[in-house]
Formats: structure tokens, C-alpha cells, sequence
């Protein structure tokens, strides 16, 4: 054990054992104050970091919120929006379906008419018979045998609209005869009213051009 050597005093000097530890004693306390204050410091700041990141975190949150709200109603007006466009395509199809079919009724009802017509015509007989048989020959010649028995289900679909073609084509150029048919009859019309017309003035003027003579118009 090393010998330990009491420090030197000074001669002609007193010291003052409680002054010193009052001071050492004072020394200490301020440095313990100073890191206590500077731990309070930096907690504050830490708590101060804490609560700004936890704002930051809340307004991340709440954008991303709103973000996917945005999102979510816009997803929905979409498929609202194709949703209202598929139903209106539906219903357009559905129209144009009922409109096709009503078109087909329609024509095969008039085919059948028209053949009804050309039995009663043809059951007359009389001078006619030739123009008839004329009118006959034509519609036989347009009307081609089908020959579908060899033919598989789109061969049979293709013949089917290949043959709806041509009733609409029937159909317009029934239509074009009827129009010039009564455009016809106007025509006619007009002329059996003028040629009257002309008979009734005609015949005023002669009326006028007449005098009396022993009682009678001479």
C-alpha cells in the first residue's frame, strides 16, 4: 500500500474545511441543475419532434383517407356510368330487336297477302289470265328454290339473312311502286278536274252566246 502523503499547507494561512465543501457542494448542485435543465430540454424537444411527427402522421392519414374516398366515389360513377351505358345498349338492342322483328312480321304477312291476292286472282281466271300469268312467271323466276338441306348452321344463318335481304329489297321496291302509284292516280286526279273545269267553262260560254227568239234561244 503506497504511503499517502497529506498535501502541504501553507504557513500563515487557515483554511476554511466548510467553505470548500460548501462550495464543491454548490458546484455540484449547479451542474446537476445544468444537465437536469438540459435533459428537460431535450426531452421537450423530443417530445416537441414526437408530436410534430404525429401530426404529420394524422394529416398523412387523413390525405390518404380522402384520397381513397375520392377514389372510391369516382369508382363508383363509373361503373354507375357503365352500368347506364350498358342498360342503354340493352334496351337499344332490345329495340331494334322488337323493330326487326316487327319488320319481319310485317313482310312475311305481306307475302302472304300477296299470295292470297294471286290465288283469288288466279281462281277468275277470264281475259286476264295472260297478264297474270306474266306477273306469275316473273315471281317464279325470282323465286329460287333454297336448296338448304346440305347446307350446317352458319351456311343456314348466311341464307337466313341472305334471304331477309332480299324481302327488305322486295319491301323498298313495293314501297317505290305504291308511291309512284299514287302519284299516278294524283296525276289523274288533276287532269279529270281540269278536263271538268274546262267542260263547265265551255259550256257557260255557249249558254251566253244563245238569244232568245219567238221565245225559244236560238
Amino acid at each position: 500500500m503506497p504511503n499517502l502523503v497529506p498535501p502541504k499547507i501553507p504557513d500563515g494561512e487557515r483554511l476554511d474545511f466548510d467553505d470548500i465543501h460548501r462550495k464543491r457542494m454548490e458546484k455540484d448542485l449547479n451542474e446537476l441543475q445544468a444537465l437536469i435543465e438540459a435533459h428537460f430540454e431535450s426531452r421537450k424537444k423530443e417530445e416537441e419532434e414526437l408530436m410534430s411527427l404525429k401530426d404529420r402522421i394524422e394529416k398523412r392519414r387523413a390525405e390518404r383517407a380522402e384520397q381513397q374516398r375520392i377514389r372510391s366515389e369516382r369508382e363508383k360513377e363509373r361503373q354507375a356510368r357503365m352500368a347506364e351505358e350498358r342498360a342503354r345498349k340493352e334496351e337499344e338492342e332490345a329495340r331494334k330487336k322488337a323493330e326487326e322483328e316487327a319488320r319481319k312480321k310485317k313482310a312475311f304477312s305481306n307475302m302472304l297477302h300477296f299470295g292470297g291476292y294471286m290465288q283469288k286472282s288466279e281462281k277468275k281466271g277470264g281475259k286476264k289470265q295472260t297478264e297474270r300469268e306474266k306477273k306469275k312467271k316473273i315471281l317464279s323466276e325470282r323465286r329460287k328454290p333454297l336448296n338448304i338441306d346440305h347446307l350446317n348452321e352458319d351456311k343456314l344463318r348466311d341464307k337466313a339473312k341472305e334471304l331477309w335481304q332480299s324481302i327488305r329489297d322486295l319491301e323498298a321496291e313495293k314501297f317505290d311502286l305504291q308511291e309512284k302509284f299514287k302519284r299516278q292516280k294524283y296525276e289523274i286526279n288533276v287532269l279529270r278536274n281540269r278536263v271538268s273545269d274546262h267542260q263547265k267553262v265551255k259550256g257557260s260560254k255557249a249558254a251566253r252566246g244563245k238569244t232568245m227568239v219567238g221565245g225559244r234561244w236560238k
